[in-house]
This record gives C-alpha cells, sequence and structure tokens, in this order.
C-alpha cells in the first residue's frame, strides 16, 4: 500500500492521531506519526501555540526533517492542522512525494511541485485557520503549481472535527472525510 508520515496538530501527539495512524495501518498503509514536541502536549489552543513557540518552529522542522530520513521519498506527507505547516516546510524538499493529504490546515504546493501532484484537502466551513479566501487562494495555488488538487469543506463543522475528544468533533463530518482520504490513499497505489 502506501508510506505515509502524519504530523500532529498544535496541540502535540495525541491520541487523534494515533487513532488516524491505526485507522490507515488497519486499510493496509504504513504510517509514521513522529512526537515533534518530544512527549509533551497542550489542552488548549492557547497553551499549544506557547508550546510551539517555545519549542521553536526550527526544532520543530528538523525534528520532522530527521523523522523522513528512514522514509522512503514517496512518502505520502500529512497533517493535522499545525502539521499542515509542517509538510508546507517539508514539501519543497521531498519532490517524489506520492500526495498531500491536508486535514484543518494549508500547505504550499510550490510551484516546482511535480505535474499531477495529488493533493487532498479537507477543512471545515467556516474554518478560522482556514478561511473561504485562504482555501479559494490554495485551491488556485494548486492548480497553478499544476498539482491535482481536491478540496472538501465540511459546513458547520469545528475547527477540529475528526477529534472525538474535543468538542469540535462531528461525527458525520469525520466519517465522510475518512472514506475520502482512504479512497486518496487507495488511489496512490494504483
Amino acid at each position: 500500500m502506501t508510506d505515509v508520515v502524519l504530523f500532529h496538530s498544535v496541540l502535540g501527539l495525541r491520541p487523534v492521531e494515533i487513532r488516524a495512524a491505526g485507522r490507515l495501518r488497519a486499510a493496509g498503509h504504513t504510517v509514521s506519526t513522529p512526537d515533534l514536541y518530544a512527549g509533551q502536549v497542550a489542552t488548549t489552543l492557547e497553551e499549544g501555540f506557547e508550546l510551539k513557540d517555545r519549542i521553536g518552529w526550527a526544532t520543530i522542522v528538523r525534528r520532522a526533517q530527521d523523522a523522513m530520513d528512514s522514509l522512503p521519498d514517496s512518502t505520502v506527507l500529512a497533517g493535522f492542522s499545525m502539521g499542515a505547516g509542517v509538510v508546507d516546510s517539508l514539501l519543497p524538499r521531498r519532490p517524489d512525494t506520492a500526495g498531500v493529504l491536508l486535514l484543518h490546515g494549508l500547505a504550499t504546493i510550490p510551484g516546482a511541485a511535480r505535474a499531477g501532484l495529488p493533493a487532498q484537502l479537507h477543512v471545515a466551513d467556516p474554518d478560522p485557520f482556514a478561511r473561504p479566501a485562504d482555501v479559494a487562494a490554495w485551491r488556485a495555488a494548486a492548480g497553478g503549481a499544476r498539482a491535482t488538487a481536491q478540496v472538501f469543506t465540511y459546513p458547520g463543522a469545528g475547527h477540529f472535527y475528526l477529534d472525538a475528544d474535543l468538542p469540535d468533533h462531528d461525527g458525520q463530518a469525520a466519517a465522510l472525510t475518512w472514506q475520502r482520504i482512504l479512497t486518496f490513499l487507495d488511489t496512490l497505489t494504483q
């Protein structure tokens, strides 16, 4: 199947990412979940941003790059919220990635990306971290970068709608998202 690296949100590596990795493994994929915060987690966004700032973006990206060293060049880059920003930092250095999967956040598809790079974006609608204008700009930029981009928005869902442990959770949106993700990953192996 497909190799996937799944980067966590600003809250740290939590059960939502572990469950997501388990779901993907059950579908036959190989999944890595690097802990970019070295065991630290936050319970609120405010704490998460403080933690991210204390660790520092350069350290977070270095840890992500280190985690990628042992993975195939074709590994799918996936990220939850802040994890999409990590994908953004890594993608220019990973031209052979099989695809990009963005959950709750945006990442730039570089202009030098290979033609047809598969990319899938899943965000709430509205989402304070992925406003409709930002999503439209992402779609246009991905097209300009010649990526094959799919954009899925989930009206009325909260930012972290996939996370069953948070108030934003939306079971119906989550089920549809996972169906779409599994189809996306299956198409990468064909």
